[in-house]
């Protein structure tokens, strides 16, 4: 019996992390250095710079789009495509475990003009409950954003199904 414990929290984890994927609020974002082509050391610290500069701000921004201090509003800012979750996002920041789940980044590689991967985990009271998750990260209006494609893969998560998800998840990237 002291599984059932542990499914439970694993079963909460999911609505706490798709929860907190709508309460994110965005933080401050930069954007990226344009990469020039490494032709001396001078354009290779600009790249490099610019790099840390988004791997920073993907970070600061997947954690806001996760935390419950985060209106919704800005929480909608930090997704890709943030309009077309809205409703769901409101919802899910109502909702009980909303405000014990959190995110943390612990690795963020591959960073383009448009997109970067994430790793990340869910915390729920600060346990983690869902660890090494892949997400992707978008750079979309000047911003980057939690990408439509890794919030639809945590639904999946919370239902159990892919059957019920909203239409926008449909067409995630």
């Amino acid at each position: 019996m002291r599984f059932q414990p542990l499914i439970r929290r694993i079963s909460v984890v999911p609505a706490l992390a798709a929860g907190l994927g709508v309460l994110l609020v965005g933080c401050g974002s930069s954007s990226p250095s344009t990469a020039k082509s490494p032709s001396s050391p001078s354009t290779s610290a600009a790249a490099t710079t610019g790099a840390t500069a988004a791997e920073s701000a993907i970070k600061a921004n997947w954690v806001a789009f996760f935390a419950s201090s985060t209106p919704v509003s800005k929480r909608v800012g930090l997704l890709q495509d943030g309009q077309q979750f809205q409703a769901l996002i409101s919802a899910q920041a109502k909702s009980p475990l909303a405000s014990s789940a959190s995110a943390k980044v612990t690795k963020v590689s591959g960073v383009t003009s448009s997109q970067a991967a994430v790793t990340y985990s869910i915390l729920l009271a600060g346990a983690t409950a869902l660890s090494k998750q892949s997400g992707v990260a978008v750079y979309q209006d000047g911003t980057w954003k939690v990408g439509d494609k890794s919030f639809c893969a945590l639904l999946v998560l919370e239902n159990g199904k892919k059957s019920g998800l909203p239409p926008a998840c449909s067409s995630a990237g």
